[in-house]
């Protein structure tokens, strides 16, 4: 049985046929839901987000262009989505505790192996730094592909990232002193 690539699914899953959606999902949903997760933590907003983004993209169907690759294009969508939760969480009223303040008071508990240490890290990162952190350290994207995801330039990609890996180095030795 022949592998269809991405355009060819598009194009099957444009003219109804569920089966096509169901596999561009099946291949693109590990890498969307690294994004949504490193950036939300392990959250239900974090599976709402990852299903948010593969919802609005069978709506949009009609309008992908295909101007970047499928990957690329999810991957912004699903940056996106969480950079809007991360702000929706940020407005929340003052008098409840949303998990990103609560992370950004809390130091890292004792007894953590080094990937919950790690993650920990990540959440207490800025949304800016955490987003360019999360897709150059976990998912792997170049610069190029970075900034092009979260459209900003190349430069501000590597200073932001600089910054980051600095400040996740920083808990980190605090967490091992």
């Amino acid at each position: 049985m022949k592998v269809l690539d991405d355009d060819e699914l598009i194009a099957r899953a444009r003219t109804g046929d569920l089966s096509a959606f169901k596999a561009i999902v099946g291949r693109h949903e590990k890498r969307v839901a690294g994004i949504v997760k490193t950036m939300l933590g392990a959250t239900a907003e974090a599976q709402d987000v990852g299903q948010e983004v593969f919802i609005r993209f069978y709506e949009a169907l009609e309008q992908y262009r295909g101007d970047a690759a499928l990957s690329t294009y999810l991957s912004r969508m699903a940056m996106n989505l969480a950079l809007n939760e991360l702000k929706r969480r940020q407005r929340s009223f003052w008098f409840f505790s949303s998990d990103e303040t609560v992370a950004h008071q809390q130091p890292i508990p004792e007894g953590l192996d080094l990937a919950e240490a790690l993650q920990l890290a990540f959440r207490k990162l800025a949304p800016e730094f955490r987003a360019v952190a999360t897709l150059r350290l976990v998912e792997g994207y170049s610069a190029e592909e970075s900034a092009s995801i979260l459209s900003i330039p190349v430069g501000t990609v590597l200073s932001r990232l600089a910054r980051a890996q600095k400040k996740l180095k920083e808990q980190l030795q605090q967490q091992l002193d």
